[in-house]
């Protein structure tokens, strides 16, 4: 199986900021993995698509030991975050746990091929990159056991990190930032091979490919100001992240703040700062796979 991403982006320089988002997220990332394993029969299996930097499969990881044990399986196109997200998760599977890496793009459709029959799939932000995003739904389905669970993680609210007045360039970079973003988002799907509209909303599409509607959940990831150092260094790498991608589409008065922000020699770094905060919330969509 190929070794790629639909999206052009390159993971792998995002490895660092993408392991401090998951300790940032690590509690209520524990919260929601043991609602979604609490159902589940003893020794599951556990699929995360997308696994990225291990954060949540380290969380189901734990969540399974706690129990009888059971199977984490993780799948990823690329093979260094891979290596980290196992290396994550075999650090809190002990022996009850086993882990199973597959490197494979979530869209190939031999993908049922190579995953054992899950219990839950685990889909966080990964949808949303494939090309046909109901093809892609159609593949996670396929993995499910019969009576399985998709969790699909898609939607909720703009992360908010920063004061709308800064002292420093034009007030409100925040929103300016994230208008780029999503102009960029745009564009970025319109640029992938065989891209076909998503015209529905997720529970629509879940209901369109056969699956049982069971819910939807939001979860809050909030660290208020002033936050705890490693919380501001991941406000600055969500900064940079923001900043890169949007680009020229800011402008130079903005992309000249941004700069000062992230000097770590500069009086205005942003990591010294006391009024930056992390407030965002996410939405998983739950659906199961009929009975035989």
């Amino acid at each position: 199986m190929a070794s790629h991403t639909h999206d052009g982006i390159d993971w792998t320089v995002r490895l660092a900021a993408m392991r401090r988002a998951d300790d940032t997220k690590a509690e209520v990332g524990a919260w929601v993995a043991q609602r979604l394993v609490d159902p589940l029969p003893d020794g599951a299996t556990v699929v995360d698509v997308g696994a990225g930097a291990g954060g949540m499969a380290a969380a189901f990881a734990a969540a399974l030991a706690a129990r009888r044990g059971g199977r984490i399986v993780l799948v990823d196109a690329v093979p260094q975050l891979q290596a980290a997200a196992v290396e994550r998760v075999r650090a809190v599977a002990g022996d009850r746990v086993e882990v199973v890496p597959v490197l494979a793009d979530a869209a190939d459709p031999g993908l049922v091929d190579v995953v054992p029959a899950a219990d839950l799939v685990w889909a966080s932000g990964i949808v949303h990159h494939l090309p046909n995003q109901i093809v892609g739904l159609t593949g996670l389905a396929a993995l499910l056991r019969p009576g399985g669970w998709l969790a699909l993680g898609e939607g909720g609210l703009n992360t908010r990190c920063l004061p709308w007045d800064l002292g420093i360039g034009e007030p409100g970079l925040q929103d300016r930032l994230v208008a780029a973003r999503d102009a960029w988002f745009a564009d970025m799907r319109a640029g992938i091979g065989g891209v076909v509209r998503l015209p529905v909303g997720w529970n629509r599409a879940l209901g369109d490919i056969g699956l049982h509607l069971a819910g939807t959940f939001s979860y809050l990831v909030d660290l208020p100001a002033p936050a705890a150092e490693p919380v501001r260094r991941s406000v600055a790498d969500w900064l940079h992240g923001l900043a890169t991608i949007a680009g020229d589409r800011l402008s130079q008065a903005d992309r000249d703040t941004v700069t000062r922000l992230l000097d770590e020699d500069g009086p205005d770094w942003i990591v010294h700062r006391d009024d930056t905060f992390i407030l965002s919330a996410a939405t998983v969509h739950l659906a199961t796979k009929p009975d035989a």
